[in-house]
């Protein structure tokens, strides 16, 4: 699933692309995709693109007359710049926005439908769509400690609630919580001041690092290959490798649908994660699907 650094890249690579420009049409190959009904979707044709924001996981597209786009990739959704009017070819391809130098189109791998389009008008119609967690790079230590820790849940888990912060998923979980050297079923009710401080400082670097290397590679050109599996991540997607602190194999940690990278040596005192106390604890407190997860709204 695109995560905050992923959305980021997208926005970078889309604004000197359409801002400014009319959005000639938009094109649906695939109704369930749209998810509202008013406004209609034909009233931000011909509108001129006045800004781009990030709302979580969705990328918002602004037009005139207060109207906005609101895109959520889900799992398998993916942006691709194309030629003018390019065609919606095969099952995969959802839906096209054409300006007059380029198509933006809009795939989903696999045979679920998952990502969607709001059409929205006014301001405080964003808010129907935010989840309310906080954004990391405008938080302090205090507030960040205050959001995860409203209730008692484990690190993976308080990090990818989109109800308490914004924008992170599995990936960049996995990532921050090797960063922090703390366990992803530590519990935010018993974590000390230094771990709060670790924790923190890691989650900053670890999106500034990301989102500045995506961001990068955007400008060479429109980000075609978004993964949530990067070679240069230390941990997630690298169950079996070495960990690149310590030398140590990267283990994994499977409940549901998903699935948690980790170095035991480095974040767990050594101690596997597999056993029936561990998936009771899951069970408790993690969704079972990345839809459930996706779908919390704020307290």
């Amino acid at each position: 699933m695109p995560e905050l650094p992923d959305i980021v890249a997208y926005i970078s690579a889309l604004e000197p692309r359409i801002v400014g420009q009319p959005l000639q049409r938009v094109r649906l190959s695939n109704a369930f995709l749209l998810r509202t009904a008013q406004p209609p979707l034909a009233s931000v044709e011909g509108r001129i693109v006045r800004e781009l924001r990030r709302i979580g996981k969705h990328i918002v597209i602004g037009v005139e007359n207060d109207l906005w786009l609101a895109l959520h990739l889900m799992i398998a959704g993916r942006l691709h710049w194309r030629v003018p009017e390019a065609k919606l070819a095969g099952r995969q391809s959802l839906a096209a926005f054409d300006f007059p130098n380029g198509s933006l189109v809009l795939t989903e791998a696999g045979t679920k439908r998952r990502a969607s389009l709001h059409v929205l008008s006014g301001e405080e119609s964003l808010h129907s769509i935010d989840a309310g967690g906080i954004d990391i790079f405008s938080s302090n230590l205090n507030s960040f400690r205050a959001a995860l820790a409203a209730e008692n849940h484990t690190l993976k888990r308080a990090l990818t609630d989109p109800r308490l912060v914004s924008g992170i998923g599995n990936a960049y979980s996995d990532e921050i919580l090797h960063a922090a050297q703390l366990s992803p079923i530590a519990l935010t009710h018993r974590l000390g001041s230094q771990e709060w401080e670790r924790l923190f400082a890691a989650t900053r670097h670890t999106l500034e690092l990301w989102v500045n290397r995506l961001r990068t590679e955007a400008m060479a050109g429109f980000p075609e290959k978004v993964t949530a599996f990067r070679k240069d991540m230390a941990v997630h997607g690298r169950y079996g490798e070495p960990c690149p602190r310590c030398g140590d194999t990267v283990l994994r940690i499977r409940y549901a649908d998903k699935e948690t990278n980790y170095c035991a040596r480095c974040q767990t005192n050594g101690r596997v994660l597999a056993d029936r106390s561990l998936s009771r604890l899951l069970g408790s407190d993690w969704p079972r699907t990345l839809e459930e997860l996706e779908a919390l709204k704020g307290r």
